[in-house]
């Protein structure tokens, strides 16, 4: 498994030289828990994760939990950006806005215990 985290380029029809503003407040204790787990690479220059696992890339956007939705759990639309909509409607790829370590692991099928 490898994973990537920070600023990145992007091409293509996507915008060019796009950079993450900042890191939301849980993503430095998602980076540390997923660096602990065995095979797991972990490299600045990316927005905010790009994980591979078995082959698969699965690339996500992390939002600090008081962008959560007490009464649903999941992220609540008026916290995500314009582009981060436009990519989920449109990235023909993984594309996910998460906001915990369990809800990534969930996705990829990889168990941290």
């Amino acid at each position: 498994m490898q994973i990537l985290i920070g600023n990145c380029r992007y091409g293509n029809n996507l915008s060019k030289n796009r950079f993450a503003a900042r890191n939301d407040a849980n993503q430095s204790e998602i980076v540390k828990i997923l660096r602990s787990i065995p095979g797991v690479t972990v490299a600045t220059g990316h927005d905010d994760i790009l994980i591979g696992v078995s082959g698969r890339t699965y690339w996500f956007e992390i939002k600090s939990k008081l962008a959560v939705s007490k009464k649903t759990g999941k992220v609540l639309e008026s916290a995500k950006k314009q582009g981060q909509k436009n990519l989920e409607a449109t990235w023909t790829g993984h594309y996910a806005i998460v906001s915990s370590l369990d809800e990534i692991l969930e996705i990829i099928g990889v168990d941290d215990k």
